[in-house]
């Protein structure tokens, strides 16, 4: 089974993911870590030289990949990886993976992503004072896809253990 994570960047995926993953004894992937490693080169790097529609083609190869592992994984996607071509269609209706997507409040994402948006190729370029609009304005385009994932947990005021705690219940 592959529990794929998804929501936007800052959601928690990757922190919920490896506590997940050691939870439930899975191998953990983060998707963006392992297309660094597949292809040599920062995501912030292949988005400057190749673009972002190849970076997206590149990443859904990835997805497909991991995918046909037989191993037990909790795989951390990338905020915008099921809301390109048909990403998402192919995680819901793939046998082998159960989706959940970590709802995260606007202002939450903007407290954690503000203190890192220099990492982050989508954002490193906004003003300060564009921040919580830009996410909210992404957030709201991107739920259409978030929101087919076959579980939907809240994530606000909650611990990672009363995460983990929620999930694990909906697995069972």
């Amino acid at each position: 089974m592959i529990i794929a994570l998804l929501g936007y960047m800052g959601s928690g995926k990757s922190t919920v993911g490896k506590a997940l993953a050691r939870y439930l004894d899975f191998q953990f992937v983060d998707l963006d870590d392992y297309i660094e490693q597949q292809g040599n080169q920062s995501i912030s790097e292949l988005f400057k030289n190749k673009g972002e529609i190849k970076f997206r083609a590149i990443e859904r190869s990835a997805v497909e990949t991991l995918c046909r592992s037989s191993n037990a994984m909790v795989l951390a996607l990338g905020g915008g990886t099921p809301c390109y071509g048909d990403t998402m269609t192919f995680l819901v209706n793939h046998p082998n993976v159960f989706t959940i997507y970590l709802k995260t409040s606007i202002q939450s994402l903007h407290n954690r992503l503000s203190t890192e948006q220099s990492k982050r190729p989508l954002i490193a370029h906004l003003p300060k004072d564009q921040l919580t609009e830009f996410i909210a304005k992404h957030v709201f385009e991107r739920s259409k896809f978030y929101n087919r994932a076959q579980l939907i947990v809240n994530t606000e005021h909650k611990t990672i253990d009363g995460l983990i705690s929620e999930i694990s219940e909906e697995l069972n």
